[in-house]
């Protein structure tokens, strides 16, 4: 797969862009500190489809208590494969890159914590925040999580989401956070489909010479491995890099600065 810190970094980078075209109506971010908390949880999203496995970053997040509900996905995600397959598809004991791994649950989720802020209101949004945001920063500072362990991590979370809690407006759409969660999976199978395995991402419902669980992927000759040299030394840093400077423009201010220091120069377009 590829790593934690790749997928969030992805994540954090595609919540930064979208955050600054989604539409008002769609619950599209107002405000600096509701563009951040988009990113975050959208950067803590696109760990979520690897919750199908324990060897994940996702699965190690909150210790003892998400390491037993990644076992359980996963056994629940190959139960789910080895009823929907085709005839062609293999039967499978390992659920990893099965269920989680599609449009459909990408959708399912977005629609759910939708629904829930929308039921619920700001206590299901502090939710949100403490479990996405917890691993937006398992993530994006996997060497610091290591190292204080998962406790620390998750008193660190629990700060941290109560401290963007309060940022929110008190009326807030339920629409923003679920699509700032479907977009987090759906950058994660992204991500899985340019390596060399693929992904299922329309199955089980578009099958494919009688195969339910084809995977999307890019032709081998150039397709990333996993935690391979282009990974770690071009494209974790590019995507890193791109994410601090659209973080930094979504700060209020700082593109009237910007422009005006340009204007001030004789350099403004």
């Amino acid at each position: 797969m590829v790593m934690g810190p790749t997928h969030a970094v992805s994540g954090a980078l595609v919540g930064l862009l979208v955050a600054d075209v989604l539409p008002r109506d769609w619950g599209g971010p107002t405000s600096t500190p509701e563009i951040l908390a988009f990113a975050g949880v959208c950067a803590g999203s696109a760990l979520l489809p690897d919750l199908d496995t324990s060897q994940s970053t996702v699965a190690r997040s909150f210790g003892p208590v998400s390491q037993t509900f990644a076992r359980g996905v996963g056994a629940v995600s190959a139960g789910y494969y080895n009823v929907t397959r085709g005839k062609k598809d293999r039967k499978r004991t390992g659920g990893h890159r099965t269920m989680t791994h599609t449009a459909l649950f990408a959708a399912l989720l977005g629609a759910g914590v939708s629904l829930l802020v929308a039921q619920f209101g700001r206590n299901a949004i502090i939710g949100v925040l403490f479990i996405t945001l917890g691993l937006a920063l398992r993530g994006l500072f996997g060497g610091w999580a290591k190292k204080y362990g998962w406790f620390i991590v998750t008193l660190v979370t629990a700060i941290l989401s109560v401290l963007m809690w309060t940022t929110f407006p008190g009326e807030v759409g339920s629409t923003g956070l679920g699509v700032a969660v479907a977009l987090g999976c759906v950058t994660h199978c992204v991500g899985d489909a340019i390596t060399k395995e693929g992904i299922p991402f329309l199955a089980p419902f578009v099958p494919l010479r009688g195969r339910r669980w084809w995977e999307f992927k890019l032709p081998r000759a150039i397709a990333i491995r996993a935690g391979g040299p282009f990974e770690i030394m071009f494209l974790g840093p590019a995507m890193t890099l791109a994410a601090i400077g659209f973080a930094l423009w979504s700060v209020e201010g700082v593109p009237d600065f910007v422009f005006g220091a340009l204007e001030a120069s004789g350099l403004s377009f």
